[in-house]
């Protein structure tokens, strides 16, 4: 799995987590599904992505690539 389809899937898991946890157990929880979302945005323009950081440094090898 490529770091880019590492990253879609993590924030998809988020946003459906905190939607069922806003449904089933707080509306709360809806401000995490807010912060996913302000953060792919911010992310598209600035290129500063901390989810892409902790992947690369647990997960994948840059010299590989």
């Amino acid at each position: 799995m490529t770091l880019e389809n590492s990253i879609r899937l993590l924030a998809g898991m988020l946003i459906l987590l905190s939607v069922t946890l806003g449904y089933f157990v707080s509306p709360c929880w809806l401000f995490l599904t807010a912060f996913v979302g302000f953060n792919l945005v911010q992310s598209s323009f600035t290129k500063f992505c901390p989810a892409e950081m902790i992947f690369v440094r647990l997960f994948f090898d840059r010299k590989a690539n």
